[in-house]
């Protein structure tokens, strides 16, 4: 299994690969702001563990194992704003909140909470939602 740093890191190579359909070190760099040095140590420590693929100075991809474990990662993050956005915390807090708590959460749990989300989205609870989004706000005024 992946460190917690080791997840960020194929995290963010996966939705860079998803969106640009490349992975440079400058680019990952950037978005985990941290020195391109640290990436190629960790970018080099994750082609030894079979997460990707990398050739100095030719870029890297994702391996099978790494794209299955990116896309549960994304999943993951993607899911824990979701559900803190329904429990209504403040948007401009979600993104810290959840880099806070992700690494910590055991994937059973990550699959209750999943199942939690997708059971408040039904039509059929989006008046009890609904009530307790208002009730949060009323609370929030006191």
């Amino acid at each position: 299994m992946p460190t917690p740093t080791m997840e960020d890191y194929i995290e963010q190579i996966y939705i860079l690969m998803k969106t640009k359909g490349y992975a440079r070190v400058s680019a990952i760099a950037e978005a985990l702001q941290v020195q391109p040095s640290s990436v190629t140590k960790m970018v080099q420590k994750l082609d030894r563990d079979d997460y990707l693929n990398y050739e100095k100075y030719q870029g890297l991809i994702l391996t099978d194992k790494g794209k299955k474990i990116g896309e549960r990662l994304v999943y993951r993050h993607e899911l824990l704003e979701k559900f803190l956005e329904i429990a209504g915390i403040s948007q401009s807090d979600i993104y810290k909140e959840v880099e806070g708590i992700e690494h910590h959460l055991s994937w059973d749990s990550i699959d209750r909470i999943g199942e939690l989300v997708e059971f408040l989205e039904q039509p059929e609870q989006k008046e009890n939602l609904q009530k307790f989004q208002a009730a949060k706000r009323n609370s929030n005024k006191k």
